[in-house]
């Protein structure tokens, strides 16, 4: 570029300096300015990005269960591109890596960052798909009736029955999954919301109300799918389900740099 440029323009003496200027991390969010000033913005230099999220990290381990977490360089840039993935509407993450890398930890980091409550389900020898749908319809209130952010955290590990990622393709391809409500459930949910689609200024028939939930849904209810790139299972489940990768960001967990392992050790 730097010879390109050279040739081509008369004044290269000016533009030379963006030739050598050492390259900065290229990193955005939306917590550059501060965790409630939500200024969407590019982190000057990798420091202002560790004062950043170990400021976070003090936050939720004061209100949270403490997670000793080790915010090297990788991880921190993995907890930047969480956030922004999950803080846009119907924006899921397929992280992918190997057990322990700290894709757990980091989601539930960034849930934090985003204001969001993290959700997730319990797996028990007798737990099945009709704990799964309570499960979600707890989730589906939260974001869809009391409008608040929520993240529903699922690893591998909790699909003890391979029907439960018909659900979640749904969720993950239009918001909605099928028979999750009974009749009377709806009722009660277009009832609750029918205030909130008056202040919109919108008729409040039962179609606009339901589509007004399923449409906070979306936007509040957002997924962070843990998964291994070890064996067969989720290339068989990527090509079953395709939502799980059409509908969701891929966020890869590569083998920790140098630093990382020193940072830790």
């Amino acid at each position: 570029m730097a010879e390109l440029v050279s040739k081509s323009f008369s004044k290269y003496g000016t533009l030379k300096k963006y030739f050598t200027k050492p390259p900065e991390p290229l990193i955005f969010a939306q917590f550059v300015g501060g965790l409630d000033d939500k200024l969407y913005d590019q982190f000057q230099n990798a420091d202002a990005m560790s004062v950043r999220l170990h400021e976070a990290l003090r936050e939720y381990n004061d209100t949270n269960a403490v997670m000793d977490l080790v915010l090297f360089e990788d991880a921190m840039k993995h907890v930047c591109k969480i956030s922004r993935i999950i803080s846009a509407e119907m924006g899921h993450a397929l992280l992918v890596g190997v057990g322990g890398s700290g894709k757990q930890s980091l989601s539930t980091l960034s849930s934090f960052i985003c204001g969001y409550i993290k959700s997730s389900i319990m797996i028990s020898s007798t737990y099945g798909l009709n704990e799964l749908k309570a499960d979600l319809q707890g989730m589906f209130m939260k974001a869809g009736v009391k409008d608040e952010g929520v993240m529903f955290l699922f690893t591998e590990g909790q699909i003890t029955n391979e029907k439960f990622m018909v659900s979640i393709n749904d969720l993950l391809s239009s918001g909605e999954v099928s028979e999750l409500f009974a009749a009377e459930d709806i009722d009660g949910i277009v009832n609750n919301v029918r205030p909130a689609v008056k202040g919109e200024g919108l008729l409040d028939s039962k179609d606009n109300c339901w589509n007004f939930f399923i449409g906070r849904v979306k936007k509040n209810l957002h997924m962070s799918l843990c998964f291994s790139p070890v064996g067969e299972s989720l290339r068989g489940r990527a090509r079953k389900f395709p939502a799980l990768i059409n509908c969701t960001v891929i966020d890869w967990f590569h083998p920790w740099p140098e630093d990382a392992l020193l940072s830790v050790a």
